[in-house]
């Protein structure tokens, strides 16, 4: 079993995923935009719960991703996608021969417009790219989550026409996400599992109240090579997590592989 979340600060909210750990033992969490170098991560209670093996990428302050992992894993290395130097990007591999891909993708700004906001170029290109590096070299055996902070789906969000030109939910987003799944041929494994219906990951601190308002987004995502992706199932999204003291705006999203 598998689970992403995108934790916004793992030393402010190590609680939190300890919590996870404890109550919904995955073997594998991949973590985003943990805003720590890799030095100051939190690791030892999460050792203490089994979670030994860390695979992480971080920087001070901003982005950052991490594998927790009960399963033994190997560094299987990272790229800057778009050339940022962001640590958006990290890689491990299972003993089994599967490689896990953990993605931050840019979030883009507020403006959908990349004359006018330079962080929405830079979410496009990093997306470019990684569509490159699929076409470039075919993944095989492979899963990759993350906040790729895009809800591509009408019923990935609240109000589809409402959103249309907001971002994370725009067309031109949303094409250049389909190029990159395409390229790598990756099954969206949550609507694999979950073909129909509303279906959130993320809701704004914005909101007074997030669960009556129920304004969410599916912003965070695990996708499956198609020669592993049939052994996918029991996917689900932890919404109750929203609901925990100084929550993450996201929530983690699992799913379980018989490999």
């Amino acid at each position: 079993t598998i689970a992403t979340w995108n934790i916004n600060s793992v030393r402010l909210r190590e609680g939190l995923v300890r919590r996870l750990l404890a109550e919904n033992t995955p073997d594998i969490l991949c973590l985003q935009e943990c805003k720590s170098p890799v030095e100051k991560l939190p690791l030892e209670g999460f050792r203490a719960l089994g979670y030994t093996h860390v695979v992480a990428r971080g920087q001070k302050g901003y982005n950052g991703v991490a594998i927790l992992s009960k399963l033994p894993i190997t560094d299987a290395g990272d790229r800057d996608f778009a050339a940022l130097g962001h640590a958006r990007h990290v890689s491990a591999r299972l003993e089994n021969g599967v490689t896990i891909h953990n993605l931050y993708v840019p979030a883009g700004g507020d403006i959908p417009d990349r004359t006018e906001n330079e962080k929405f170029g830079q979410k496009l290109d990093f997306l470019t790219d990684l569509r490159d590096h699929f076409r470039a070299e075919a993944p095989l055996k492979s899963i990759l989550v993350g906040d790729l902070n895009i809800a591509p789906r009408e019923d990935d969000v609240w109000s589809h026409k409402q959103l249309l030109k907001i971002v994370s939910h725009t067309p031109i987003e949303v094409e250049h996400l389909a190029a990159a799944q395409e390229a790598g041929r990756w099954v969206d494994v949550t609507r694999q599992d979950i073909p129909q219906g509303l279906l959130y990951s993320w809701w704004s601190y914005r909101s007074a109240d997030w669960n009556a308002a129920d304004k969410g987004r599916r912003l965070d995502h695990i996708w499956a090579t198609p020669d592993i992706s049939g052994a996918a199932h029991g996917s689900r999204i932890l919404r109750d997590a929203r609901g925990w003291d100084q929550p993450s705006d996201h929530v983690p999203v699992f799913a379980t592989f018989d490999l």
